[in-house]
Formats: structure tokens, C-alpha cells, sequence
């Protein structure tokens, strides 16, 4: 049962306890689902992985994504 209280089925607190999918990477940051793939092909974006046919995200590896690009923008501000 995935409620979201037991601590051994969360990958981080705050985050989802599943990968996520490129709608999902798009809804969260409230973007095309065009711009993820764009992110994919020219190695911008968070790092993803494949199983089989099917494009993941650990929403882990995306939180450190964003904060990276956070750190970065306010560095050059």
C-alpha cells in the first residue's frame, strides 16, 4: 500500500515514491511535453533513463536538476 506514510517507500520526503514520466516532468515544471524531449535530445535537461521503450525520471535526480539551475541563476545574478 503506497499512502505516503510509510518512510520506506519514500525515495525522498516531499518527492514522489514513483519515477516519473515526461508528462510528469512537464506538468510540474508547466511546460510543453515538446520542450522535454528537446531537453532529452540535446542533453539540457534532468537525467533520465529507459526501460525498454519507455523514457523515466528519478524524481530525485530532477529535484537536484532544478536546484542546480537555481544555484547556478542566482550565482549570475
Amino acid at each position: 500500500m503506497r499512502d505516503g506514510n510509510d518512510p520506506s517507500t519514500t525515495l525522498r520526503p516531499g518527492l514522489p515514491d514513483h519515477y516519473l514520466v515526461p508528462g510528469d516532468i512537464a506538468a510540474l515544471l508547466t511546460v510543453p511535453l515538446e520542450t522535454i524531449y528537446a531537453w532529452r535530445k540535446e542533453r539540457t535537461g534532468p537525467p533520465g533513463f529507459r526501460i525498454g521503450k519507455h523514457l523515466r525520471y528519478d524524481p530525485g535526480a530532477v529535484h537536484d536538476w532544478i536546484t542546480t539551475l537555481t544555484e547556478t541563476a542566482c550565482t549570475a545574478a
